[in-house]
């Protein structure tokens, strides 16, 4: 009776490994196909205005990048040096490249109609406005900080980012503005003398020198190092934050004599440590070494290339 009964058991026993193991194996299975459902890229539509283009799927939209290029730049010139669409597209995300340039700074009335010209166009294309992330380069940075602060503090706009980025921008504009100084009394790049006097003349007509109206430029600036101002910031203190930014002092000093006190990477790491010392924690400050290339090859620290697009979007995505 008991040899029956243990061989009865050790039946039974085998008979439900045997039932746990096709279970799991079912049940694997299952999971698998639902990631794979999961991550299969929906069918995607190219929609272009003189506003903006928006690259975006039909349908199943995870997330949203908005992008802001910098002083001359289109958007078809930012899909040509910020190539994401693969990515983008194996990801279900819609980017949104926005026509919206030539500023270093934004005034009140500029921040409400932008933040209204957004909520309309993401109502108009149906995207999701809890998962949005913005970014620019080089001068679009400072407005991808400056709308992003104020839609975080204006709940009449429906859009809340999630996260913001920039890209080598010039962020502090006292230090802008002394940098083009250096750079006219250095007399060595024709390029750097044209932009700095008018970098000097255009600050010089809105906010006067910075000797005489240092709080117009605290005010308008998302960073001013000589006083350690970061206000602008206001409203991003739980929005992650990305600052990008290749520090190749030895290609500033051969191509425009410039010190490293003239550089966006220097400006842009002690903005990234003023913020953590504010216990924004959710800051990573990126330099990055030898990846600033433009489309047609030219070796230039001063590139959306600087961003690594695998690791940026597994950001995105987290």
């Amino acid at each position: 009776m008991y040899i029956k009964t243990l061989y009865t058991t050790k039946a039974m026993h085998r008979f439900l490994g045997i039932l746990a193991v096709a279970i799991t194996f079912i049940s694997c299975k299952n999971v698998d196909k639902q990631n794979t459902e999961s991550i299969v890229p929906a069918a995607y539509t190219e929609i272009t205005n003189d506003q903006y283009h928006l690259y975006t799927p039909s349908e199943n939209i995870k997330k949203v990048v908005v992008l802001f290029g910098g002083y001359p730049e289109t958007p078809e010139y930012i899909k040509r040096e910020f190539q994401i669409r693969d990515q983008a597209k194996a990801n279900n995300i819609a980017v949104l490249y926005m026509n919206y340039n030539q500023k270093l700074w934004l005034e009140e009335n500029e921040k409400q109609a932008l933040a209204k010209q957004l909520q309309n166009i993401f109502i108009e294309n149906k995207l999701p406005t809890k998962e949005t992330y913005i970014g620019g380069f080089s001068s679009g940075g400072n407005i991808a900080v400056l709308i992003s602060a104020f839609l975080s503090q204006n709940k009449n706009f429906q859009i809340t980012p999630k996260g913001v980025f920039i890209v080598d921008s010039p962020i502090d504009l006292i230090a802008l503005y002394r940098s083009s100084e250096k750079n006219i009394e250095r007399n060595f790049s024709e390029p750097a003398i044209q932009e700095s006097n008018w970098i000097i003349a255009t600050l010089e007509e809105n906010f006067g020198t910075p000797e005489a109206n240092l709080p117009q430029y605290e005010k308008h600036a998302i960073y001013t190092s000589k006083t350690n101002t970061i206000t602008n910031w206001k409203g991003l203190k739980n929005t992650k934050i990305r600052l990008y930014t290749e520090p190749d002092t030895l290609w500033w000093q051969e191509n425009r004599k410039a010190d490293y006190d003239q550089m966006n990477a220097y400006y842009i790491q002690k903005l990234s440590e003023s913020l953590q010392n504010a216990e924004f924690n959710q800051v990573q400050y990126i330099p990055t070494e030898n990846k600033g290339y433009r489309s047609n090859g030219e070796r230039h620290p001063h590139s959306w290339s600087i961003i690594d697009k695998t690791d940026w979007m597994a950001w995105i995505m987290e």
